[in-house]
């Protein structure tokens, strides 16, 4: 069992986070550059050291353990704060190079993804030796990204209270979200045809992880949170089973199926805002690089509304 850190522990789990994010041993070799019956000694020998089956491989194909997806997670965490720590060093003495890792909320309207990555190309056109990492992260963990130090830059909506350990840049642009439930639930029959109160209390709905508890009451109104989701899609899965009522941001609906399978209930009494902002944490040294980036995201986000 691992007992302690080594320089070729290191090396040996590089060789299992190429392979976790290639999924499979194959895929891996022109990332490595190593033939395939050298990464898998190398997985072997880091089972070895872990005393963990990290992953399976044979005619069903590569497939990680429980053990392997926790192990994955950890070491990605690692080398983005490893990755970070680099950055900010070489910025010491202003040598812009290096990989900068931007965490986007998953879920996120499609006109904004498309807005990212205008800039990061124009980020990394202004600073060549930039390589800009993009990873996802669900609604609930953005904040803790941006504080633990595994980021440079969140992109997110965010309606919660403010940690004063995160600057917040103000993004112009905003998701609305509003109370939805399937068209053959009970409730869009009754909003359908104007018969009120509704009384959303007596029937189940979904709540979104993270999402503060003040979006669920509105005067005398409360919604019945029975379950919980990680995730918008998750949301609109169990809304679309007809067994729950909950609140989605409109452009959830508006880009899948949701548009025909599901009814917005309520009008404004159950709608939302959640503003869009690149966070940071405060402990991260923003470099002329950061600062162009942060720069580049409020200014195509902005304009991709207009």
């Amino acid at each position: 069992m691992l007992n302690r850190l080594q320089e070729s522990d290191i090396k040996l789990l590089r060789v299992f986070y190429a392979v976790a994010s290639c999924n499979g041993f194959t895929a891996a070799e022109p990332v490595l550059r190593m033939q395939r019956p050298n990464i898998s000694a190398a997985i072997k020998k880091l089972e070895e050291r872990l005393d963990l089956v990290l992953c399976h491989r044979g005619r069903g194909g590569f497939q990680m353990t429980k053990e392997g997806e926790l192990v994955f997670q950890e070491t990605k965490r690692i080398f983005n704060a490893f990755d970070s720590f680099v950055f900010n060093l070489k910025s010491l003495h202003d040598d812009y190079s290096g990989h900068v890792t931007l965490v986007l909320m998953a879920s996120l309207p499609s006109n904004v993804v498309s807005a990212v990555g205008q800039a990061v190309r124009s980020t990394m056109k202004k600073f060549n030796d930039i390589h800009i990492n993009i990873q996802t992260r669900l609604y609930h963990e953005v904040e803790h990204v941006a504080l633990s130090g595994e980021c440079h830059l969140v992109v997110s909506c965010y309606d919660m209270v403010k940690p004063e350990s995160v600057n917040f840049q103000e993004v112009n642009s905003s998701c609305k979200g509003r109370l939805y439930c399937a068209k053959d639930h009970p409730l869009a029959k009754k909003w359908m045809r104007k018969i009120t109160p509704l009384n959303v209390h007596e029937f189940p709905a979904v709540g979104m992880s993270g999402m503060p508890s003040g979006n669920y009451v509105r005067g005398d109104n409360r919604l019945s949170i029975q379950t919980f989701s990680d995730s918008y899609e998750s949301c609109l899965s169990a809304i679309l089973s007809g067994e729950y009522i909950g609140l989605l941001p409109d452009y959830i609906v508006e880009q899948g199926i949701g548009r025909e399978e599901l009814v917005p209930i309520g009008g404004d009494l159950f709608g939302f805002e959640q503003q869009l902002y690149v966070m940071n944490g405060k402990n991260t040294r923003l470099n002329p690089v950061l600062k162009f980036c942060i720069k580049e995201l409020c200014y195509f986000i902005e304009n991709a509304n207009q």
